[in-house]
C-alpha cells in the first residue's frame, strides 16, 4: 500500500495537502462524504492509497469523528476498505472485477436508455441538452473535472427518465465503484473526443426517441471506456 504521499514530500505537523481546500464547517455534514468521494474519483487519492486520518483531518479541517463516519459510508459503497489492523485504504479493483463490472454496467445503461426513450418528458430532455452543451463547453476549456461532473449528471438523468427504481438503485450502487475509472478513461485526448462524440449521438437518439439506437450507443460507450481503462498502466492488480 502506498502512503497518501511519498516520504520525501510528507507535510509537517499542522500542514495540509496543497491544492485541497478545507471544508466549511457549516456544510460539513452535507459535504464530507461527497468531498472525499470526489478526491477518490479524481485520483487525488489513488487506488491502493493508505488513508492517514491525522493528515486528512488537517487537510480538510475536520475532526476524526465526521471523518470516520464518512469513511464508513465510503466503505459501504465499495470505494474504500477498512481493516481493523491496517486502517482504511482506497479500494483497488482487479482486472477481472473491472472487466465484469463495466460489462454489467453497459447492459444497465443500455436498458436505461431504451426505457428513457419511451418515458422521458420534454422538460427532462431539455435539461439533458443543456447539460450536454455545458459539458462540451468544459471540454473546450480543458476542464476535465467540470466535464465529468456534467457527464455523470447526464447519465444519471437518462437513468432517472427510465422510471425504474430497481434499475436506478442497482445502477447507482454499481456506478460508484466505476466513477474513478470512468474519469480516468478521458485522460487521453482521443478518448475524450470519442466520449464527447458518443454524447452527441445520445442526445440525437433521445430527441428522436430511438431506444434501440440509444441502447446501442450507451452499451458501446461503456465497453469503450472499459477497453481504455484496461489499456492504461497501473489500472488494476
Amino acid at each position: 500500500m502506498q502512503n497518501i504521499r511519498s516520504e520525501a514530500s510528507q507535510p509537517g505537523a499542522g500542514e495540509a495537502l496543497p491544492g485541497v481546500p478545507k471544508l466549511e464547517r457549516q456544510r460539513l455534514h452535507d459535504t464530507v462524504v461527497e468531498h472525499l468521494r470526489n478526491l477518490i474519483v479524481e485520483a487525488v487519492l489513488q487506488p491502493g492509497t493508505k488513508l492517514n486520518e491525522r493528515e486528512l483531518c488537517e487537510t480538510l479541517g475536520i475532526s476524526r469523528t465526521p471523518l470516520r463516519e464518512a469513511l464508513k459510508v465510503l466503505a459501504a459503497e465499495g470505494l474504500i476498505e477498512i481493516s481493523p489492523n491496517r486502517g482504511a485504504s482506497v479500494s483497488k479493483m482487479s482486472e477481472t472485477e473491472i472487466w465484469e463490472t463495466f460489462e454489467l454496467m453497459s447492459g444497465l445503461e443500455a436498458m436505461a436508455g431504451e426505457l428513457a426513450c419511451e418515458r422521458i418528458t420534454p422538460v427532462e430532455l431539455a435539461e439533458i441538452k443543456a447539460l450536454h452543451y455545458a459539458m462540451l463547453a468544459c471540454k473546450a476549456q480543458g476542464d476535465l473535472s467540470g466535464y465529468y461532473s456534467r457527464n455523470q449528471t447526464i447519465h444519471n438523468k437518462i437513468n432517472e427518465a427510465a422510471r425504474n427504481s430497481v434499475l436506478t438503485q442497482t445502477y447507482l450502487g454499481l456506478n460508484r465503484r466505476l466513477q474513478a475509472l470512468r474519469f480516468k478513461s478521458n485522460y487521453k485526448p482521443e478518448k475524450w473526443d470519442s466520449a464527447a462524440h458518443d454524447h452527441d449521438e445520445m442526445v440525437k437518439a433521445l430527441e428522436s426517441r430511438d431506444g434501440k439506437k440509444l441502447a446501442a450507443v450507451l452499451r458501446q460507450h461503456l465497453l469503450d471506456k472499459r477497453d481504455a481503462v484496461m489499456n492504461m498502466p497501473g489500472t488494476a492488480d
